[in-house]
């Protein structure tokens, strides 16, 4: 493929959070963008006023005839279109090559001294950490990410002539091994997606031929609690949030109020007094990842201080949505039970004397079934618990697996199921004074009408 010849890019998916951040960067190169999506968001609606084209209508009509016909039509689709989706086969029928964004970012990745950072947890708060630390610095990036960064209230970070680029290195569907990084970094390799992998050991077996794909004078970043996976020949560093043995760690942490305090011990000295605006141990565990990665990357000392003082976060990553003298209330995107132990608890470090209500939504029925035990003992953490509908994304029912499935399981008895239309009034009158929410699907359209209510 030619990417000067590219003149119209169709998205499949558009609305996708990593989806959307594509058609942000062929925009920004003036090419025209249209995409089809099941539903209106935010984020659809974002793109159509950045001049995105986007139908919501599974109809091959939809699909206009210059771009079926124009040769110089770029497509690009996400694996989450249903098969039967009506404009994915007209597109099939008429023998055009199609894309998946993973491979597009691979061809991106070879252009560019690419930043990859994989992981089964973190990867949108490191890779966006990272970005702006290279971003606010004299090196510049691309960057696309898997969330929306408050700094930039986009998901793109776009520079004119930067030759870094960073990106989300995803192993669902093996689609990181598209990406050939000089840096690549690997912050968890925990057990998930087991309808793709099968078993733990497979999943850990394909980020090592990640680790691979590594440019052959780039090297491998890897969380140290990870590195006896890895062969001794393999070129790599090592960080943790306060481990003396890595190559890059936390010392002198203090939490004041909800930002902590550090400092960054690296190979070549420490950097004093490091300010996170960002509350959860967790996400200063993921700073000192991005840190590390823009260290190596030439960002400098005086640079990563500065940065890493300036960043505001990224919506829906432990963001704090309202505080005031009824409720404190935080929105997350924690999903496996490894990140909302994570969560809880972070928010009951920060909050040690108020009850903690969560809200969870379950996504996937086979990641349910896989973790319907490890879901029971973490949210058993929380004082009070509502656990809603499962959300199936991609899948079809699995007989048997439901929320109550981790219901039944649960110790907690303050706890229950509700459905999401039945949240506000239930919120009225159980007056929660420590509110999260947590889930990767649809229960973010419950943070504003929560929010409002409250305020």
């Amino acid at each position: 493929m030619n990417w000067k010849e590219v003149n119209k890019v169709y998205f499949l998916g558009i609305g996708g959070i990593g989806m959307s951040a594509l058609a942000r960067y062929f925009m920004s190169k003036g090419i025209t963008v249209f995409g089809y999506d099941r539903t209106p968001s935010p984020l659809t609606s974002a793109l159509a006023k950045e001049g995105a084209n986007i139908s919501f209508t599974d109809d091959e009509k939809e699909l206009q005839n210059n771009i079926i016909a124009n040769e110089n039509t770029l497509f690009i689709y996400t694996p989450a279109i249903p098969k039967n989706n009506k404009i994915l086969n007209l597109l099939i029928q008429k023998g055009k090559k199609l894309y998946k964004r993973s491979e597009i970012l691979g061809l991106l990745s070879k252009e560019f001294q690419t930043i990859g950072i994989a992981g089964t947890h973190g990867k949108t708060t490191v890779s966006s950490i990272t970005a702006h630390l290279l971003n606010t610095s004299k090196l510049g990036c691309q960057a696309f990410l898997g969330g929306i960064t408050k700094n930039y209230n986009s998901n793109l970070i776009s520079h004119p002539s930067s030759k870094w680029m960073v990106v989300e290195a995803d192993e669902y569907d093996r689609s990181f091994l598209e990406l050939y990084p000089q840096i690549g970094l690997i912050t968890t390799m925990d057990a998930d997606h087991l309808d793709i992998y099968g078993t733990h050991e497979n999943l850990i077996d394909t980020f090592k031929t990640y680790t691979g794909q590594i440019k052959e004078n780039g090297y491998c970043i890897i969380n140290h609690q990870l590195k006896h996976y890895f062969n001794d020949s393999l070129k790599h560093l090592t960080y943790s949030l306060n481990n003396p043995d890595a190559d890059f760690f936390a010392t002198e942490i203090e939490l004041v109020d909800t930002k902590y305090h550090f400092t960054l011990n690296h190979p070549q000295g420490k950097i004093s007094d490091i300010t996170l605006q960002m509350p959860g141990i967790i996400n200063l565990e993921n700073t000192i990842a991005a840190c590390s990665a823009s260290l190596s990357a030439g960002v400098t000392e005086d640079e990563i201080k500065a940065a890493v003082a300036s960043f505001k976060g990224i919506k829906r990553r432990m963001e704090l949505i309202i505080t005031n003298k009824n409720i404190t209330y935080y929105d997350d995107y924690a999903h496996h039970p490894d990140e909302i132990n994570a969560s809880i608890e972070s928010l009951s470090a920060i909050y040690p004397n108020k009850k903690l209500t969560v809200i969870f939504q379950p996504h996937l029925y086979s990641r349910t079934q896989d973790f319907t035990t490890e879901f029971a003992k973490s949210l058993d953490l929380a004082d009070e618990i509502i656990l809603l509908d499962i959300y199936p994304a991609r899948e079809e029912p699995i007989p048997g697996v439901t929320s109550d499935s981790i219901l039944s399981l649960m110790k907690n008895k303050n706890s229950r199921i509700h459905k999401k239309e039945d949240i506000i009034p239930y919120l009225s009158s159980a007056k929660p004074e420590l509110l999260l929410t947590l889930g990767a699907g649809d229960i973010d359209r419950l943070v504003e009408p929560i929010k409002n209510y409250f305020q």
